[in-house]
Parts: C-alpha cells; sequence; structure tokens
C-alpha cells in the first residue's frame, strides 16, 4: 500500500469512526435524553449517586467534553451547585472506561452485518422509539467499519510509520506530546484511543511505550475543554479547570506508580489481547484518579475558587444573553434547556421592568424611568438573540418532543417581549402625566395599584409555572387573569361614573384607562403563555 492509500484508510476510517461514535450519541441521547436533567437534579446529593449518574450521562452522550458541558448547562440554571458538579465530573471521566472497552472488543468483521441491522431498523420501522435504537445499532456498527479501515491501512503501512511508531517507546515525552496532538487533531479522546488500540491491536508498537500516549490523549482532552470555554462564565471556566486538575492529577500520580501499574495491567490482562491490557491500564488511570480526587473535592473547590473569582457585580443593566452558548447546539435537549433558561430570565427582567415603570408612575422617579427603559431595550434584544438561537437549534435533528417545545417557547418568548412593551407604554404614560401635570383621583390611584399588584402576581406565578412546568401554578394564572378582566372591566365603569359625577377631569380619566388597557393587555399574555404550558 502507497502512503496515499494509507493516509486515506486512516483519515477515512478516523472521520467514519467519529461519525459513529456521533451517531450513536444522537440515538442515545433521543432514547433517554429527557431523563438526564432529572437524574442532575435528583440524584447529585450524596457524592457516590453524582459519579453513578456522571457515569451514565457519559455513556448516553459518548464523551467526557459532551457531559462537561452538560454540567455546565445545569450549573447556569442553578439545578447543581459546583460541590455536586464535582462528582458527576469524576464519574463522567470514569464512564469513559465502558467505551474503550466497547472498541477493544474484535467485532469488526461483524460491523457490516450490524450496519444492515441498524439501516432497516432506522428506515423500514415507523416507530420512532425503534428507530432510534436502529440509530444506535448503526452507529455502533459505523464506528467498527471505521476502526477496520484504520487496521487495514496500519496493516499494509509503510516502513517510515512503523519505524516512527516503535521509535515512541524509547522516548516517552515525545510520547506523551504524539498523544496530546493526536487528541487535538481528532477533537475526540476517544477517537484517539481507538487509534491507539488498533495501534496496539497490529503490535506496532510495546506496551511500555502505549502508556504516554494514552496520558498524553487524556491531557489532550483536557486542553480541548480549556479551549472551549474561552470567553465563557465563570462557573464554565471552574469546572473546565477542575477537570485540568483531575487529569493533571492523575497523570502524575500514574507516572509516580508506573510500574506496578503496568505490571498489574500486564497481570490482569494476561493471554488478552494487547489492546484489552491497554483498556484495563487506561481504566486504572481513570479509576485511581477518581478514587483521589473525591477524597479532595474540598480541596479542588478551594483551589479552583482561589484562581478563578467572580467578579462584581453592576449596578448597570447588562445586555446580551448568559445562557445561550453556541457550545450546547450539538446536543438539542441541553440547547432548548438553556434557551428555556434565558427565555425565564427575559421573563423576570420584563417583570422588573414593569416595577420599575410602575415605580416612575407613582413616583416621578427618573432612575426608575431610566431603568425600565433599559431594560426594556434589554428584553427586545433577548426576543432577537433567543430567536436566533432557536432557529439555529431547530436546524439540528429533533425529537417530535423537542420540536413542540421549541415552537412553544418562541410564543412565550413573544408574549414576554409584549409585556415588555406595555410596561413601556407605561413610562410613556408617565411621562405625559409628568409633563401635563395630569393629576389622578385618589381612588383611581388605589384601584391602579390593586391592578398593578395583580399583575405582578401573575407574571411571577407564569414564570414559576413555566420554570417548573407546573400545570396548577398555569391554572392558577388563567383564574387571576380572569379576575384582572374583571377587576379592569368594573374600574372602568367607575371611571366613567367618577366622571359624570365630575369627580376628575378628562385627560386624567384618558390617563387611567390607558393604564387599565396596558395591564390588562399583560394578565392576557401571561395567560398565552400559560395555556402553552397546559397543552
Amino acid at each position: 500500500m502507497g502512503l496515499q492509500d494509507l493516509i486515506f484508510h486512516l483519515v477515512g476510517g478516523v472521520a467514519i469512526f467519529l461519525f459513529g461514535i456521533k451517531y450513536m450519541s444522537d440515538g442515545l441521547q433521543k432514547t433517554a435524553g429527557d431523563q438526564i436533567r432529572h437524574l442532575l437534579a435528583s440524584y447529585t446529593v450524596h457524592p457516590l449517586l453524582g459519579i453513578a449518574v456522571g457515569i451514565i450521562v457519559t455513556l448516553l452522550f459518548q464523551s467526557a467534553t459532551g457531559a462537561v458541558i452538560l454540567i455546565i448547562g445545569l450549573m447556569n440554571a442553578s439545578i447543581l451547585s459546583i460541590k455536586q458538579a464535582i462528582p458527576v465530573l469524576i464519574g463522567s471521566n470514569i464512564g469513559t472506561i465502558f467505551t474503550v472497552f466497547i472498541v477493544g472488543i474484535s467485532i469488526e468483521n461483524y460491523a457490516l452485518p450490524i450496519i444492515t441491522i441498524g439501516v432497516i431498523l432506522l428506515l423500514f420501522v415507523h416507530y420512532k422509539r425503534i428507530q432510534y435504537i436502529g440509530q444506535i445499532i448503526l452507529g455502533f456498527g459505523t464506528l467498527f467499519l471505521g476502526l477496520s479501515l484504520v487496521r487495514d491501512g496500519l496493516q499494509s503501512s509503510t516502513e517510515g510509520v512503523t519505524s516512527f511508531l516503535m521509535n515512541l517507546s524509547d522516548t516517552p515525552v515525545i510520547g506523551l506530546l504524539a498523544g496530546i496532538v493526536l487528541t487535538l487533531l481528532l477533537t475526540s479522546s476517544n477517537a484517539a484511543m481507538g487509534v491507539l488500540q488498533t495501534i496496539a491491536k497490529e503490535g506496532l508498537i510495546d506496551f511500555q511505550g502505549l502508556i504516554p500516549i494514552m496520558l498524553g490523549s487524556n491531557i489532550g482532552s483536557a486542553v480541548i475543554a480549556c479551549i472551549a470555554v474561552i470567553g465563557a462564565s465563570i462557573r464554565a471556566k471552574r469546572v473546565v479547570f477542575i477537570q485540568v486538575l483531575y487529569y493533571v492529577i492523575g497523570t502524575g500520580l500514574f507516572l509516580l506508580l508506573q510500574k506496578p501499574l503496568i505490571e498489574l495491567s500486564l497481570s490482569l490482562g494476561q493471554a488478552a489481547p494487547m489492546n484489552i491490557e491497554l483498556a484495563i491500564a487506561y481504566s486504572l488511570f481513570q479509576l485511581l484518579t477518581g478514587m483521589v480526587c473525591i477524597l479532595f473535592v474540598p480541596l479542588l473547590l478551594r483551589i479552583t475558587q482561589s484562581l478563578i473569582q467572580t467578579h462584581q457585580p453592576s449596578a448597570e443593566v447588562m445586555f446580551g444573553a448568559q445562557y445561550l452558548d453556541k457550545r450546547f447546539l450539538a446536543t438539542p435537549s441541553m440547547a432548548l434547556e438553556q434557551a428555556q433558561n434565558e427565555t425565564l430570565r427575559m421573563g423576570n427582567i420584563a417583570r422588573e421592568t414593569l416595577m420599575h415603570a410602575s415605580q416612575y408612575f407613582f413616583e416621578q422617579d427618573s432612575r426608575s424611568a431610566n431603568l425600565a427603559l433599559k431594560k426594556e431595550a434589554l428584553v427586545n434584544e433577548l426576543n432577537r438573540l433567543i430567536t436566533d438561537y432557536m432557529v439555529a437549534i431547530h436546524q439540528h435533528d429533533l425529537t417530535a418532543g423537542e420540536s413542540e417545545k421549541l415552537t412553544g417557547l418562541l410564543h412565550v418568548v413573544n408574549d414576554i417581549e409584549r409585556i415588555g412593551d406595555h410596561a413601556e407604554n407605561i413610562v410613556e404614560l408617565a411621562e405625559y402625566s409628568t409633563r401635563n401635570r395630569v393629576q389622578l383621583s385618589e381612588v383611581a390611584i388605589s384601584q391602579l395599584h390593586e391592578m398593578i399588584d395583580a399583575a405582578d402576581w401573575i407574571i411571577g406565578r407564569t414564570l414559576y409555572a413555566l420554570e417548573h412546568n407546573d400545570r396548577s401554578a398555569a391554572a392558577d394564572v388563567r383564574g387571576r387573569e380572569a379576575d384582572l378582566d374583571r377587576m379592569e372591566h368594573e374600574f372602568r365603569v367607575g371611571h366613567f361614573t367618577r366622571l359624570n359625577e365630575n369627580l376628575c377631569k378628562g385627560n386624567a380619566g384618558a390617563i387611567f384607562l390607558d393604564m387599565l388597557s396596558n395591564l390588562e393587555r399583560i394578565g392576557d399574555h401571561s395567560k398565552n403563555i400559560a395555556e402553552y404550558i397546559l397543552k
């Protein structure tokens, strides 16, 4: 085989392997992805449970990096604290052991029949759940097809390639660097380990020379994680820094105990192929590192918090999104959660806008007016950002449930934006009242206070229902909105009675009626959101 054929086999094989891992991961997430958030929210109080959940998450994502992204998202949503996140992170790294052993199974000769079964289930069965299982099987077979191409390329490799691989045994530092570079080129430690196991199986390098490359591939995954959080939140940087500490500690421990650990790996894998012995060594690396790190969680926390400190909060309105990270788009279920988190933030800002606008209306406080207008501008900006983000999500393969949720959230975002518009209208009414010295009667002021309190309660209850998917809270909103409609009608009739009795002036009446109308419309938009939850 010439050099060109060798390159085509290696590059093509790795590409097919990566596709298989990704496709299998997508199928696993569609099959059980809806339960991930519940698992992480409910079973991470105890460290050992957190490790178990981390293992499950990595099995679903087939990637420790994907698990890290999920952890960051749940921390941003305040579902996980960093103390809870560390055991999950440790578990996610330990979970990669299963992928390494799966890759180590010698079933490349059965890759095509496995792919055939997957295609049949995917294309010829009309039940979604069975189709997802077919996707998992197809991805599983494809990753082995990719590895078989890599194996064929290595079997017919040129003398120069063989000589280079054999020289790695004599220079561990170069092996370590080779592992880092291999992971960076493939952007996946799983793919790096797959290639490394194939090299081991072909006997192109001895076991002693494989260890530094294996350790380097783990460090490479930490480097990828560091690159991924450039410009990200403080929480994201802390999680990734802990991931870096994990691999630094693990590499140091393995190098320190290298001789007994290698002997143990060879003893446990006696009579097994070298790729299985490598999988055992990798397992010992992950288990040893995990046990040490779980014992020193408080120390890891202190180191991380002291080195990566939060910035002092600013009194100014901070524009831009907090949760819409494009890194999550590769995992639509997680990206949807992030979009919902940003939508909830947008809803709370719209609620604050109404409170500032109301304060300006009653107290003529110019600072409240400025805050209301700035926050309304932020609501408009978030409307655009969230919509663009959800359009990007829609370009990925979504389940029927995810697609329905995305459509509903688009309507919710629009309703929240309209609530912000009505709050802005109140600022404009207040400005008109101030310029023209409009004086409302005490009865009118009292009634407006009552309606504003009701509208604020409705918005708060609506956001609670949206965050917790609480149908009971959504039903409360629907009932309270009907009360707001009756209130608006009653106050409007009372105004005309006062007008006929010359108890208020015409310009004051116009302001009063416009206020009633805006508050009633805020209730309508809140009700629309509640109806979405009740569907």
